[in-house]
């Protein structure tokens, strides 16, 4: 298992997304944000999702070229589509639109349809919080989540983000786990997952990888989490015009273009208090929840980002590790578009 350094890892994916036809500026800003959410810990949405873009990239199912355009803008509301690009371009270029909007209303809302898997939403989420508001990002996805009582697929695991300045970052799906994390766990070949997870086929709940990756994904905490999915469908599909539950694709659907629905919240905290007051009090809410004596089994109260932002820690100085049965996925992609592995990592 290879560890790469961040900005290593970064041009090789980089330019394998050049290699699939992405032009520069938008095979940096998707290679960034995948390679961020690896320093994160949350490999389920980083570089191993390299060979599935590609796929899709080469068989036209995503227009690298096309850069999407605005549908509407009244006051802080906008609506985007996304024209079938890259969706680390549209989440980006919505990202700008929703700070743009929220610096002279006080509030800033992108809705966009027709894009593409952006990765990780928090790392958009953190586009906004670095401009000194409160970002909340959520996006619908293919349909693999039955609906409570159901037993067939008809909405995502439909995450919801929120970052702001300060020690806390929420980044969740509305399903028990990301759907990555069961396709990773197959791909590596785990015999079984975690129970609660997955259901099989038939809606049975299971612990076998295989059984749950031709199965659904169980949503967080039964029907409630059904409906926090069903809302992130209406705020994303349904507000934006665009595709919704089962007209959505995936990045492993074949014949069936990904038209990924977001939405994008900017809240200008200056307009309330300053942004220094703001992170101040933050930090001692957060303080406030940590001081609590820990549970048996435990050493500390951990809250939302505590885990990431250890794991990144970490890696910014050992490097990044990528399971060989990944990196030779990334190899094969690479491969196919006339790009040469870095050969650092071919040594290791």
């Amino acid at each position: 298992m290879p560890n790469i350094p961040a900005p290593e890892l970064t041009a090789y994916i980089e330019a394998i997304l050049r290699g699939a036809g992405v032009p520069q500026h938008k095979a940096a800003i998707a290679a960034e944000a995948l390679v961020a959410a690896n320093l994160r810990g949350v490999d389920s949405h980083g570089v191993h999702l390299i060979p599935y873009y590609v796929e899709q990239l080469l068989a036209g199912g995503v227009d690298p070229l096309a850069n999407g355009r605005i549908v509407s803008e009244d006051g802080c509301s906008m609506t985007f589509d996304g024209e079938g690009s890259i969706g680390h371009w549209v989440a980006e270029t919505c990202c700008g639109h929703a700070i743009r909007l929220a610096r002279t209303h006080g509030i800033g809302m992108v809705v966009a349809r027709e894009s593409h898997h952006f990765g990780a939403a928090a790392f958009w989420a953190q586009k906004i919080s670095a401009a000194g508001q409160i970002g909340i990002v959520m996006c619908n996805a293919s349909a693999i989540v039955p609906p409570w009582q159901g037993k067939a697929g008809r909405v995502g695991t439909n995450p919801i983000c929120m970052a702001l300045p300060g020690p806390w970052l929420l980044d969740m799906a509305t399903t028990t786990v990301a759907a990555n994390k069961i396709f990773k766990a197959f791909l590596n070949g785990d015999p079984e997952i975690p129970g609660g997870w997955a259901f099989d086929a038939e809606g049975v709940p299971t612990t076998n990888t295989d059984k749950a990756y031709h199965g659904m994904l169980m949503p967080l905490g039964g029907y409630k989490g059904s409906g926090l999915g069903m809302m992130v469908e209406i705020l994303c599909g349904v507000l934006s015009g665009g595709a919704m539950s089962t007209e959505v694709g995936g990045t492993r659907s074949k014949g069936k273009r990904p038209r990924n629905s977001q939405m994008y919240l900017a809240i200008d905290i200056a307009r309330f208090m300053p942004v220094e007051e703001f992170t101040e009090r933050v930090e001692k809410l957060v303080w406030m929840v940590k001081s609590a004596p820990p549970a048996p089994g435990y050493d500390e109260v951990l809250v939302a980002g505590d885990p990431e932002w250890r794991i990144q820690a970490d890696r910014l100085n050992t490097g990044i590790p990528i399971p060989n049965s990944t990196w030779e996925e990334l190899r094969k992609a690479a491969a196919q578009v006339g790009v040469p592995a870095p050969a650092m990592a071919e040594g290791r």
